[in-house]
This record gives structure tokens, sequence and C-alpha cells, in this order.
């Protein structure tokens, strides 16, 4: 079985969130599907391990916000790859509080869902929440979603550890670029090749690691360069 047709599964990216008592956080899916027009209801799923998914499970709500294609390299690196046990991911973005309770995140973001749980269905590593929407709003109707297949194949971006998505490095292959040297984020694995550079970002092609501006960030996951090491 190739492992990597998963990639050619169309999704988009979200910032799924909860609350219960004094606690909030939020976590990175690509697996949000409506599933019901009258009423609006949408699934939603959580890998089990997720700090938010114990909040979800305790509240029974969750907000979803819709990320849009050029969002801050942040978004993802603080709801992707942080954990809400540790680090307040809302602290300092903005964000309000929407019917259920929950914390809902406008930066950056095209669209957003504030929803009940109704359901759950356990799928083994995830539980998948259906729920129904109390409110949306669009933000901003000009920008466009961030796609999966464009957080991969232009941002280079990883999926988390506990997204659907996730598949394990030594699983995938990854293409020969002539240069057998990479630099690798620690926090999100993202691969820094410096044949292809990071042109979205203005460095070009051939820029080696040691060139790059000192105030160059993961594009993924926004940390600086101290985050990588050699491969």
């Amino acid at each position: 079985m190739n492992i990597e047709s998963c990639f050619k599964i169309t999704y988009g990216l979200y910032v799924v969130s909860s609350a219960y008592e004094n606690n909030q956080s939020g976590y990175i899916s690509n697996v949000v599907n409506q599933v019901s027009s009258d009423p609006v209801m949408l699934a939603v799923a959580c890998n089990k391990d997720n700090f938010t998914s114990s909040l979800i499970n305790q509240s029974q709500a969750l907000g979803v916000s819709i990320i849009q294609k050029d969002a801050d390299a942040g978004i993802i690196g603080d709801f992707g790859f942080k954990t809400g046990k540790n680090v307040n991911k809302f602290e300092n973005k903005e964000h309000f509080i929407g019917q259920s309770g929950s914390p809902i995140l406008l930066k950056d973001t095209i669209a957003w869902f504030d929803c009940k749980v109704l359901q759950t269905v356990d799928v083994g590593t995830h539980l998948i929440y259906i729920t129904n929407v109390l409110d949306a709003q669009i933000i901003n109707n000009l920008w466009e979603p961030l796609t999966y297949s464009y957080y991969r194949e232009f941002k280079k971006g990883k999926s988390p550890k506990n997204a659907p998505s996730y598949i394990a490095p030594d699983k995938i292959t990854l293409p020969f670029s002539g240069n057998t040297i990479k630099y690798k984020c620690s926090v999100c694995d993202y691969l820094y090749d410096p044949a292809n550079g990071d042109e979205m970002h203005g460095v070009t092609q051939g820029t080696s690691f040691e060139d790059l501006p000192e105030d160059w960030q993961c594009p993924v996951c926004g940390v600086d360069k101290s985050f990588f090491v050699k491969i």
C-alpha cells in the first residue's frame, strides 16, 4: 500500500478550540466536514491525546476557525506544535467567546463556527464530534482558505503527530534534490533544503543555511534558526 495516497485527499486547515472552567485551548485540524444543512451540522475529528479533546469532552462544545492561505506561521506553530497543558494559545491573539463558551480565533481566519456537541464517535486514536452549529460568520470574504495541499507543497509543512493525516517520516519518500545536507526544525520537522531555498519568504535557491537572514523563521511554525539541526 502506498501511504502517500492519503496526501491526495482534499483537506482544509482549521483551528478547533474549546474551554472548560479556567482552561482553554485549540489545535490544528484538517478534518472538519459539513454533514447536514438543515440544521447545519459539522463533523470534527480530534486525537484523544490532544488537551483540547479533554476540554471538548467536558464542555460538549467547540469552535472552528477557517485559516486563511497567507496566515502567519505562528498560528500553525502555536496551535499545531504546542500543548495547551503548558501554554495559553489564545494569549495575545484576537479572539472572542462564543455562545457555547468556546474561544474562537479571529486572527488570520476567514470564517468561524460556534458548535455544540451532539454525539461523539470513537474511531480508535481519534474521536469524531458530530456538532450542531449555533452561530457562524464570515470575517473576510476576499481571503482564500489554506488547504492542506498548499501547506505541504508550498509551505513545506508537516502534520502534527496527533493529526489524522500524520505519517511517520520514515514512511515518506522524499525527492532527492542533489544536496544531501539539509536542516530540520526540531519543533515541526520542516526541512530547509539550500537547493530549494525559501522563495515564499525571499530566500533564493542555493542560499546556504548559514547565509539565511538572522530574522528568518521556520515557515511552518515560526521558530528561529537556533531550533534547526543539520541532517
